[in-house]
């Protein structure tokens, strides 16, 4: 997956679609993102870059419930290539 600023609008357009809305604001958060009290809000860092922004979506997206079926077709395909990158990246880690 590239770290571009194409990428980052597909990933706020998927949140979009699963009802959350994200802040990019000022903060001291450890990991750089949090969610505001189950309200469906994903506040980052705004000082992070795109692939830093990108990094955090897809962090939050892991520890969210979801149904990718609910998804446009355009969404489900990010998805599906995030994972295929995520398990080759697994997959590498484990030849080492």
């Amino acid at each position: 997956m590239r770290y571009t600023q194409t990428t980052l609008k597909k990933l706020e357009a998927l949140f979009g679609e699963l009802e959350y809305t994200i802040r990019y604001e000022k903060g001291s958060f450890q990991s750089g993102y949090c969610i505001v009290e189950h309200r469906k809000i994903a506040v980052i860092n705004k000082f992070f870059d795109t692939e830093a922004r990108i990094n955090c979506l897809l962090d939050i997206l892991s520890n969210i419930a979801f149904d990718a079926e609910a998804l446009s077709d355009k969404s489900r395909d990010l998805i599906n290539k995030w994972e295929k990158a995520r398990q080759a990246d697994d997959e590498a880690n484990e030849a080492e």
